[in-house]
């Protein structure tokens, strides 16, 4: 089980005031010497958080995994073949929205997901696609050609009752399941807190979990390396309970 750092919030917050602090990039080296064994930063078409330089400075600097998340607009798979990130994670992306609310509906877009991911797959860049942990998506998912899928967790964060969160728990392990029964890599991510995540890690088809808001928030109070190690010893300790 590996924990991937989501570095978006450092932007956000620098870009509220201007200038140049904190620095994502500084924040991503830190994640890494914290432990996290991969970095995620998502650049959209708006620009709103992660820019480009932001995106050329991790891409020389990070040294675990540099995971891309990006809308499938041209321009912005244009700056992907180009920057060549170890991964790139298509999510569906509304300008409206606060964050990404949503899986893609990989199903009703088949023609238009299958020639990106063939497109990354001729410069080398595996892809994976964030979808709800729905049957029907993860065998579109497959039929599309990705290399992997990102197991979207926000209903699961944001249930409230006890019999809701573990519906969603089962639909999160089943559509795990279903994914590896493909041949297909399992991330999972979105709400993921210091709270909520040890039973998602403990799954133990899920190979990586994707975590931002909560560890920079946490940051703002323990420090960035701090929250990073915290995070990785509730992702590391899950499986070792769960054996």
């Amino acid at each position: 089980m590996r924990l991937a750092i989501n570095i978006d919030h450092i932007a956000t917050i620098r870009n509220a005031r201007g200038g140049e602090e904190p620095d994502p990039v500084t924040g991503a080296g830190l994640a890494e010497l914290a432990g996290a064994e991969g970095i995620v930063c998502h650049l959209r078409e708006d620009r709103r958080h992660i820019k480009d330089r932001d995106l050329q400075l991790l891409r020389r600097t990070v040294k675990t995994k540099l995971d891309l998340e990006m809308g499938a607009s041209d321009e912005i798979i244009a700056i992907a073949l180009e920057t060549k990130p170890d991964l790139v994670t298509l999510v569906p992306e509304r300008r409206q929205e606060l964050t990404t609310e949503g899986g893609l509906d990989v199903r009703g877009q088949m023609t238009k997901m299958t020639d990106v991911i063939t497109e990354f797959h001729t410069r080398g860049i595996p892809v994976s696609l964030f979808v709800d942990p729905v049957p029907e998506q993860i065998e579109a998912s497959h039929q599309a050609g990705t290399d992997m899928v990102e197991l979207h967790t926000g209903e699961y964060a944001n249930a409230r009752r006890e019999r809701e969160v573990q519906e969603c728990l089962v639909e999160i392990q089943r559509a795990a399941k279903l994914a590896k029964s493909f041949g297909l890599g399992v991330n999972a991510g979105h709400g993921l807190n210091y709270v909520n995540t040890a039973t998602v890690a403990s799954i133990s088809e899920i190979d990586e979990v994707s975590i931002g808001h909560a560890v920079i928030t946490r940051a703002l109070f323990v420090g960035l390396e701090q929250a990073v190690r915290e995070m990785l010893a509730i992702v590391k300790g899950s499986r070792v309970v769960s054996r």
